[in-house]
């Protein structure tokens, strides 16, 4: 290895948005310090976040547990830069036995928060949480936000869904990790019949058969639901006017090509640091504030443990679908 060579690991294993919150600081530390090479472990069904990533010199994807080990044993890291911090990846620093440097993850305060409401949490984003991993690089937030790059192969044209190439559409993600973190089908078909543009419904396999109950109720939308790789999905957010979007892996691909993002909420909040990151300056949350129960998980549930489901029913769908107008207007 050339002596000038400084070869880093960084550790996150998923999911989606999470791993493109973390680009920042890839970039950021292949730019700003000199000999920089810079590795990234995953889990293989989130490489291909990765792979078109210029500032990333080689990708990793875990395996069995001692095979991916003795990868990494191999490679001869300098630091590990964990921003995952969780047990696995303290699993794998102790066997690597190299310096690993991590970030406040929260936990505590998270945890205050949902059970018993007591707000402890740092006006921070966790970006610039994860810059406290690489402050002793002395490497600093360049303020250019998420990144998300997109093979040349996974770019879609608009016109091959019968859309004009210049005419508006908007991005709607419907689907999340997280039941509790999606809207009701009868709130999406509420905010796209009010909507004046072709709405694209994104999503997995999973939320397909929503998207052709909306499909049916709404003459304005295209089911792309379970058809589309992630490249092609973020290739079509890309394209978009305005992305609809809840708290899931969409939101933070829209917020790298600083889409104007409406994100709605549910039982997660903002305040746990994952909105969006420097996206389009038309970018507005939507949430229902001051209710009891809420945030009722870090993550979410599979219904609402309180059977009422405030935090999305209580959506405005006239007020969410009037601004969506209002922003496309503008361009």
């Amino acid at each position: 290895m050339d002596e000038k060579e400084i070869k880093f690991l960084i550790i996150r294993f998923s999911s989606i948005g999470d791993i493109v919150l973390t680009s920042p600081i890839v970039r950021c530390l292949k730019q700003q310090v000199e000999g920089a090479v810079v590795h990234y472990l995953t889990k293989p069904q989130y490489a291909v976040i990765l792979e078109n990533n210029p500032y990333i010199d080689k990708v990793h994807v875990l395996e069995s547990y001692s095979k991916t080990i003795e990868k990494l044993k191999n490679e001869g890291f300098d630091y590990i830069i964990d921003l995952h911090k969780s047990l696995r990846s303290w699993r794998f620093k102790n066997r690597l036995k190299v310096m690993d440097f991590s970030f406040p993850k929260l936990n505590r305060e998270k945890w205050l928060m949902v059970n018993l409401k007591i707000d402890k949490l740092p006006d921070v984003h966790i970006v610039d949480r994860y810059f406290e991993a690489v402050k002793l690089f002395d490497v600093k937030n360049d303020m250019l936000g998420l990144d998300y790059f997109i093979n040349e192969s996974d770019k879609v044209q608009i016109k091959d869904f019968g859309i004009e190439s210049n005419k508006k559409f908007v991005a709607f993600a419907i689907g999340g990790q997280h039941e509790t973190k999606k809207l009701p089908v009868g709130k999406i078909i509420e905010i796209c019949n009010k909507i004046n543009h072709t709405v694209i419904l994104l999503g997995a396999d999973e939320d397909f058969e929503n998207a052709k109950s909306i499909n049916v109720n709404c003459k304005n939308t295209l089911n792309m639901c379970g058809k589309l790789s992630l490249n092609q999905s973020a290739s079509l957010v890309e394209q978009s006017a305005v992305v609809i979007t809840h708290d899931t892996g969409i939101m933070h691909i829209a917020a790298a090509f600083k889409k104007d993002i409406v994100s709605v909420w549910g039982n997660t909040i903002p305040q746990f640091g994952m909105y969006p990151y420097l996206p389009g300056e038309k970018s507005r949350i939507f949430e229902i504030k001051d209710l009891k129960c809420r945030p009722c998980s870090k993550l979410g549930h599979k219904s609402c443990p309180k059977k009422h489901f405030d935090c999305m029913q209580k959506q405005d769908s006239l007020a969410i679908a009037d601004y969506v107008n209002e922003v496309v207007g503008y361009k």
